[in-house]
């Protein structure tokens, strides 16, 4: 954890070199299609990196590149795949993706951002690695993408709680834009599943933290791990965790070969999982006592990376609506 202190400390979020040793073993393009040098691999393939990558916190670009590379190949055009995807699945471009907006919330049908003869018009209000993006996908009024530069992008800078995800507001008036063939809608069924798969491994990576620290930790001559009740709390935190893997499991195979099944499946992966891996968060704090809430103690990390994935693209509630209606 020393790398990852020191980038969370320097407040960027970003490492170039680590993102580009990430592009090199092929992170960057793992979803982008064969002919535009990607492994063109499934959603499960990318959820697994992002379990692995929630488990490390690690500070990268990876889930609004991977959302920006499946919107272009599901719904780009000869010419738009031709021009990013070779360069996005190389890591030489960065892709991200815009698509909540504050009062109208993170579902599409709620949306006001336009895009009208090639002209976008609109704000975006959380939009992850927006300053160090090349192109960002904006989710437009009516469940559609558009395809924006980010030289035509105003940017806002927020101060978010993950400092591994840094997020900026963006706004665009009358600028120019390209819209994709995808409806917005399947994108943020993606992200869903991306974020039960991040939290997830945030979840498992806690446990593995409080699990060593009880161990080690002693409390009236012997160490916390001998008590019960601590035995009880993690052996809660191991129980309650582990069956939602199925649920993200589930969701990414559905995504890609049962799309009837998709958008129920990722609502509730991404309500329960992000839910689940909170109340761990919690847990581990307060098995961690008082050192859990301070900024010398490294669960602070994983406790931030979780409130960032259960609130990106709707909290558990907004989630657990729409599974309502969908059913």
């Amino acid at each position: 954890e020393p790398r990852l202190r020191e980038i969370y400390d320097s407040e960027t979020g970003y490492d170039p070199a680590l993102w580009r040793g990430l592009s090199d073993l092929g992170i960057s393009g793992l979803i982008a299609p064969e002919t535009c040098g990607g492994a063109e691999l499934e959603l499960l393939d990318a959820a697994l990196v992002a379990e692995a990558l929630g488990g490390a916190a690690l500070p990268t670009p990876y889930f609004g590149h991977t959302l920006a590379c499946l919107a272009l190949r599901l719904g780009g055009s000869a010419e738009q795949q031709e021009r990013w995807l070779p360069r996005l699945a190389s890591g030489d471009a960065l892709g991200t993706v815009a698509l909540g907006e504050g009062d109208h919330g993170w579902l599409p049908t709620g949306w006001q951002t336009e895009l009208t003869d090639g002209g976008l018009d609109g704000h975006k209000d959380w939009v992850p690695f927006a300053a160090r993006a090349d192109v960002l996908i904006v989710g437009t009024r009516g469940d559609g993408l558009a395809l924006v530069e980010r030289s035509a992008t105003e940017l806002d800078p927020v101060d978010g709680v993950d400092r591994t995800r840094p997020v900026w507001g963006a706004r665009w008036n009358r600028a120019t834009a390209e819209p994709l063939g995808v409806a917005a809608t399947r994108i943020c069924e993606a992200g869903a599943i991306l974020l039960a798969a991040d939290a997830f491994g945030a979840a498992s990576k806690r446990i593995e933290l409080t699990r060593d620290y009880v161990q080690t930790r002693e409390q009236f001559g012997q160490p916390l791990a001998r008590f019960q009740a601590v035995k009880h709390q993690l052996a809660d935190m191991l129980t309650e965790t582990e069956p939602t893997r199925a649920l993200w499991w589930v969701a990414a195979h559905a995504f890609d070969h049962r799309p009837d099944e998709a958008p129920l499946a990722a609502s509730q992966a991404k309500a329960h999982g992000t839910d689940v891996a909170m109340d761990v968060a919690r847990s581990a704090f307060e098995l961690h006592g008082g050192i859990g809430f301070t900024w010398e103690c490294d669960v602070q990390f994983w406790f931030k990376r979780v409130i960032f994935d259960r609130t990106f693209l709707g909290t558990p509630d907004v989630h657990l609506d729409r599974s309502a209606q969908l059913l």
